[in-house]
């Protein structure tokens, strides 16, 4: 167990510093996985309890920004598509720019139908199972849902801290950072384990209460 936080002090010590370029580099170590997990899981909790403080933010935080750069994806591309072809010009960014924002609103985009529970789950399978299959299932789904998250924060993480450390730049721009972007993966992911412990703990409630476990997903309804 020791050789999985080999690293662990030069992992701190590069974000005590602030330097990407060590951060990089210490990323390899192994350390990486259980400090990403403990990480990852104390981030969830705290916006746990930012959902429990404030009910708007809980019902439209992953939806608002969804939106948002769903809006700023259809804005930049009509107006520049109208500027290249009548006003033969266009903005340099405007080709690379709309990936990025499609990134944040797919990541973002999931958590929120974590929230719904609207990804595949075999309903129809699980409602003629007993409930103590049900809520077996259940606990699968969470576990599953945080150990994907894990990967995915870890090893994106790797990927921010690499594009920072070699000052990586959005084509078409001067001075904007691609790691500013790349940043919302990590982030996503957090959220979604949020959502997968607030759903975790719904489903103890009903399951204690005698609640149905299993309810009827419609995408995009509360």
């Amino acid at each position: 167990m020791t050789g999985w936080f080999d690293g662990a002090g030069e992992i701190f010590s590069a974000l005590a510093e602030g330097d990407s370029w060590m951060l990089s580099e210490a990323m390899r170590a192994p350390a990486v996985w259980p400090l990403g997990l403990a990480a990852m899981l104390a981030a969830a909790i705290l916006i746990l309890l930012l959902y429990r403080l404030s009910p708007w933010f809980e019902r439209n935080f992953e939806s608002t920004v969804m939106v948002v750069s769903y809006l700023a994806i259809g804005g930049i591309i009509f107006v520049e598509v109208f500027r290249r072809f009548v006003l033969s010009e266009q903005a340099p960014w405007s080709t690379t720019l709309p990936p990025f924002l499609f990134l944040i609103m797919t990541w973002f985009g999931c958590s929120y139908n974590v929230k719904l529970r609207t990804h595949l789950a075999f309903a129809e399978f699980r409602t003629a199972m007993p409930r103590t299959g049900q809520m077996a299932c259940l606990l699968l789904d969470a576990a599953l849902w945080i150990g994907f998250s894990w990967v995915v924060v870890v090893t994106s993480t790797r990927v921010v801290a690499n594009s920072a450390s070699n000052f990586q730049i959005m084509l078409g721009t001067d001075n904007i950072m691609q790691w500013w972007f790349l940043i919302s993966v990590p982030l996503a992911f957090t959220v979604l384990v949020a959502r997968v412990l607030e759903n975790l703990i719904e489903d103890f409630a009903n399951y204690r209460s005698g609640a149905p476990l299993l309810r009827q997903a419609v995408i995009g309804g509360d």
